[in-house]
């Protein structure tokens, strides 16, 4: 099976330098895996031991940035290495200031490892979720590297758990200790014999909480707001603006704020012909006709999580497609939150939904049935919203409790 995983690791290496000429993502991965080693040479201390935090991307690296800061803030002798799977989450994050080191981290190839591990020689190790590289585990545990996962989840689907699974049963038996969200995954790990295992919570919580606290003021927003009932979309795909888009047409009591998914000209042009009130783009927006427009499009990345706290409704994006975004940026804010039907595979949102702080809708009969209840039955309005802020605060905490069982 280690052979079957070193090919199959080997041909995506391939794979990726094939497509590097011709895509932007592969080219920027393969640009970063060219000087990595250099970069740690230079920009590594070797009076310093280094705990290592590897994310995938953007996301994983969220979730794990409240433990980061929480280690740099007491115990400030360590240095921190930061290191990404996927260009998204490191051209963002490259220039972040809670660690020491940022790169991408070499394939799961034996001689990368060593290389690698030779050069860092990390202190302890600390991987995001669903990160189970089988050879940099198996390294680690060789040289007695403590190695833990965070915030991770199990499902009775995964390879871990199935019959021909042995192999990667075995990888997660190099954790010295693994940091789950919930009881399910506790007993799934059980059923094959690993029991280092603690349920902490999602470290996501404290991240949303650290959001709020240094959230952005933004004027023009609030110009545009003008003290009226604000409708917030995230994160938005064209089935979820086909909804939502028909609502606001018909009804000028409310404003609307979109930041869509994705942004580019093509897909903004969409949006703006659907429209029959007058808008204005973020990046094209001032004091003047901010506060004569009834949509307000969001056309630039790293503003949504601060908008929230203008709206008194959030809808989040992607429940028609791939599935949803990032429920708790809305949720923290203490504000109804609203999804499309796909939301199954991720347990804050069930929960969310569950403590009625949210709700889900399949079609725009349901959308409207929900919003026309919503804008007038001021006390459903405001259970919804204290439930779903009341979700984000009672499940904090995760952070603390894994800097508790861990020896620095």
């Amino acid at each position: 099976m280690s052979v079957l995983y070193n090919l199959a690791i080997a041909i995506y290496d391939i794979l990726v330098h094939l497509d590097a000429p011709f895509s932007r993502k592969p080219r920027k991965m393969m640009k970063g895996h060219w000087v990595v080693y250099e970069l740690l040479r230079q920009q590594l201390d070797k009076n310093v031991r280094y705990i290592w935090f590897h994310a995938a991307s953007l996301g994983e690296f969220e979730q794990g940035r409240p433990l980061i800061e929480k280690i740099r803030e007491k115990y400030p002798e360590y240095g921190i290495l930061l290191t990404f799977f996927s260009p998204s989450g490191y051209e963002v994050r490259k220039n972040y200031r809670g660690a020491d080191v940022v790169c991408y981290l070499p394939f799961d190839k034996p001689r990368n490892v060593r290389k690698f591990l030779d050069l860092v020689n990390p202190c302890m190790a600390f991987f995001i979720k669903y990160e189970f590289w089988k050879n940099y585990l198996d390294e680690l545990h060789r040289r007695c590297i403590p190695v833990y996962s965070v915030s991770s989840i199990f499902r009775r689907g995964q390879i871990f758990f199935k019959w021909y699974g042995g192999t990667y049963r075995n990888v997660l038996r190099n954790f010295d200790h693994l940091f789950v969200q919930n009881e399910r995954s506790k007993r799934y790990l059980a059923k094959i014999g690993i029991n280092r295992v603690t349920v902490v919570g999602d470290t996501r919580f404290d991240r949303v909480l650290q959001i709020r606290e240094e959230a952005k003021v933004l004027p023009l927003v609030e110009a545009f707001k003008n003290n009226t009932m604000t409708f917030v979309a995230g994160s938005s795909w064209q089935p979820d603006e086909d909804l939502f888009i028909e609502y606001f047409n018909q009804h000028p009591e409310i404003k609307l704020i979109i930041a869509p998914h994705v942004i580019d000209e093509n897909h903004l042009v969409e949006i703006i012909s659907k429209l029959k009130r007058p808008y204005v783009r973020y990046t094209r927006a001032d004091e003047t006709n901010v506060r004569k427009a009834d949509c307000l499009i969001i056309d630039c990345f790293g503003l949504l999580s601060s908008i929230y706290r203008y709206g008194e409704i959030a809808y989040i994006g992607g429940g028609f497609g791939v599935g949803i975004h990032n429920t708790l940026e809305a949720a923290v804010y203490g504000i109804p939150v609203i999804l499309g039907p796909k939301y199954q595979k991720f347990q804050e949102a069930i929960q969310l939904i569950e403590s009625k702080g949210a709700y889900s809708i399949k079609n725009y009969e349901e959308l409207k049935a929900l919003l026309d209840r919503l804008l007038t039955d001021e006390k459903f309005l405001k259970e919804t919203g204290a439930n779903a802020g009341q979700y984000v605060t009672g499940n904090a905490g995760a952070t603390d409790k894994i800097l508790g069982m861990i020896n620095f």
